[in-house]
């Protein structure tokens, strides 16, 4: 895994080398083991390398044989060694026993369909000399990321935001579509990203650039099948479903073992992970070592599972304990590697974690991530099952209790009445019949948080329907699914790839040089999961039916058996219980906030006090203080301050 960079100039005048050197220089926590930079006339290349696979001869950026084409490559192919045998039986020669050079043949043989034939995580630029092209393409589900940006004169690419930054030609200007999209949906949707003029590759896109012209276009996408035929034959099959669900998984786990360096695990103790743990050891008969986070506070930790399930697979395990104040202190530097606000401080732990594996010496861990979204593993899921079990008997003064069992550790929700929950958790005949009936809940509790907005802010995004902009997006076919396959589809190609594998994701991790590796997010796992029925996904409220069938055998029956414990971390407490943070202060202070002009001093006053007399409640005070502060940090990181002038200062 790396850190990529590089610039067309449009003008056909020579590229600036010592730019694309600072470009890659901000993303060197990426690919700290080398670097290289790739110049042809008015293209640059550039690349910082985290070696993984094949440690000497892997160096990028690289070219073929008779240097018409160059690569600069961000991640892994995991089918390699396959396609590299398959690629030489065509007669292609290899100098190297890297997967990136499997890409470079493997586009020679197919062009840009080649992005079709691979298995793996990647964001990767091709420099096409003949064609005088630039070809680039991110991965299916978006693990990797890829940014994009034009200037009068050149076309710039990178890894992360901040190599676009460094451009001085490149404006610094918050996109506040961008900020509305983050405070309804949690993040931007693609291309759009928190700066203005500044682009993100879709997930499952390819683009090539060409005369001065972008084109972009989708390569692949999720799809479920019609919601008719899609719980036919259950009984008799159900077996078959399990087993072939354990095949996939267990072999998208082998080829996610393939590395030249040690693999690691992440291990939360809750389903996912330690299937994930389990088939490592099954397929490999090696030492492994687990990662994992524990939290002083009680209402967060799942120490106590993470250790019964370390006991049972034999493994060496080790865990970073996180305080309030480490997470209050180490926030602004979280914010730094996302690059975009955030609503919640659960990337601040993983921050840590990641910086727990490196400091063991290891660089890969498998995550098990991207489960819950493709077998039907959230709480959201759950509950649109009972928001529309309530609306088929509207006047019931019971079914809507079910809703505080649903939420257990929402302490704010059990003081509720049956009538506040139904008209909070939205069953109305209008909302039934939205294609978005699964989120409305979330979405319209984050877009409360609009009215901490300033006056100005406030008028310029008034006449926006952020509902309708994603309408407009979706497949022509989602209106034929069954409705779990819709909210599945929604979290699984906009919340997944937009926020849980950027900013919980691929960002923490890198930050400390740290690949992680999803199995569930093996494209053959994903497409085989979307034509599951749903009701072996969720069986009545049983989520992951079909997981825990098929995985029954491998891990501890308390892991199966117990309520699912979403991942989740203190959020605004973690700013005002404890330590007193300077920067917060700073931020927060009425002359700050006002020079932002992105919030209403006042109202950001009234929520600080809150916190600091212990009176603040609730998902809605700690989502506003944490979007708040993660938005006045991406202002001073990035908007107020020169690329020259240190990005983090606060400690």
């Amino acid at each position: 895994m790396c850190g990529i960079a590089g610039i067309l100039n449009l003008r056909e005048e020579r590229a600036d080398k010592s730019l694309v050197a600072e470009m890659i220089q901000t993303v060197r926590h990426r690919g700290p083991d080398a670097s290289g930079i790739y110049c042809d006339r008015n293209v640059a290349l550039g690349h910082a390398r985290l070696s993984i696979i094949d440690l000497a001869c892997g160096q990028q950026p690289m070219q073929n044989a008779d240097h018409s084409l160059c690569i600069t490559f961000n991640g892994e192919i995991f089918n390699y060694l396959e396609l590299r045998q398959e690629l030489i039986q065509k007669g292609y020669r290899f100098a190297t026993h890297s997967d990136t050079e499997v890409i470079l043949h493997l586009y020679e043989e197919h062009g840009e369909d080649c992005v079709r034939f691979m298995n793996g995580q990647w964001a990767f630029a091709i420099w096409d000399a003949n064609r005088r092209q630039l070809f680039l393409s991110r991965d299916r589900l978006g693990i990797r990321p890829l940014f994009y940006t034009r200037t009068h004169d050149a076309f710039l690419f990178g890894s992360e935001i901040k190599s676009l930054l460094a451009c001085p030609d490149v404006r610094r200007e918050i996109d506040l579509d961008a900020l509305d999209e983050i405070f309804t949906f949690w993040f931007a949707l693609p291309p759009r990203t928190i700066f203005d003029g500044i682009s993100a590759l879709p997930p499952g896109h390819s683009m090539r650039v060409k005369d001065g012209d972008i084109h972009v276009w989708q390569y692949w996408e999720l799809m479920f099948p019609d919601g008719a035929t899609c719980d036919e034959q259950i009984g008799d099959r159900e077996d078959e479903w399990s087993e072939q669900l354990l095949a996939l998984l267990t072999d998208a786990t082998r080829i996610r073992l393939r590395s030249d360096v040690p693999v690691g695990a992440y291990l939360s103790g809750g389903l996912d992970s330690s299937v994930v743990t389990a088939l490592a050891k099954q397929v490999s008969n090696t030492h492994l070592k687990t990662f994992s986070v524990a939290f002083d506070d009680g209402e967060f930790d799942e120490s106590s599972y993470q250790r019964e399930v370390t006991r049972f697979l034999g493994t060496e395990h080790q865990e970073i304990r996180c305080t309030y104040d480490d997470l209050g202190r180490i926030f602004p530097e979280v914010i730094k590697h996302t690059e975009t606000p955030i609503l919640r401080t659960a990337p601040a732990p993983l921050f840590m974690l990641s910086k727990l594996v490196h400091s063991n010496g290891y660089k890969v861990v498998l995550t098990g991530e991207g489960s819950d979204e493709m077998l039907g593993g959230y709480d959201i899921f759950k509950e649109a099952k009972i928001r529309r079990f309530l609306a088929a008997q509207p006047d019931s003064q019971i079914r809507p209790l079910l809703l505080k069992k649903l939420y257990p550790y929402l302490q704010n929700l059990q003081a509720q009445s049956g009538v506040y929950l139904k008209e909070f958790f939205r069953v109305s005949g209008d909302d039934i019949s939205s294609p978005f009936f699964s989120h409305l809940p979330r979405w319209g509790l984050t877009s409360r948080l609009k009215l901490f907005f300033s006056d100005a802010v406030r008028s310029e995004l008034d006449t926006r329907n952020r509902y309708d902009d994603l309408e407009s997006r979706l497949p022509a076919q989602f209106s034929t699914w069954d409705r779990f396959c819709q909210a599945q589809y929604l979290e699984a190609m906009y919340l997944l790839p937009n926020y849980i594998l950027s900013s919980q994701g691929d960002r923490v991790a890198m930050a400390h040089s740290v690949e992680v590796r999803l199995p569930f997010l093996d494209y053959r796992v994903a497409e085989f999961a979307a034509r599951i029925p749903s009701r072996l996904k969720m069986k009545v409220l049983n989520e992951k039916y079909i997981l825990k069938k098929c995985a029954s055998a491998l891990i501890p029956p308390s892991v199966t058996r117990r309520p699912k414990q979403p991942y989740r971390a203190p959020d605004g407490k973690v700013f005002f219980a404890g330590e007193s943070f300077d920067y917060v202060e700073e931020l927060l202070s009425s002359s700050s906030i006002q020079r932002g002009g992105i919030f209403n001093p006042l109202a950001v006053q009234k929520l600080s006090e809150k916190f600091k007399n212990g009176r603040a409640i609730g998902i809605k005070d700690n989502m506003a203080l944490v979007g708040i502060l993660s938005t006045q940090l991406v202002l001073h990181h990035f908007v107020n301050n020169s690329v020259r002038t240190p990005l983090y200062a606060f400690n």
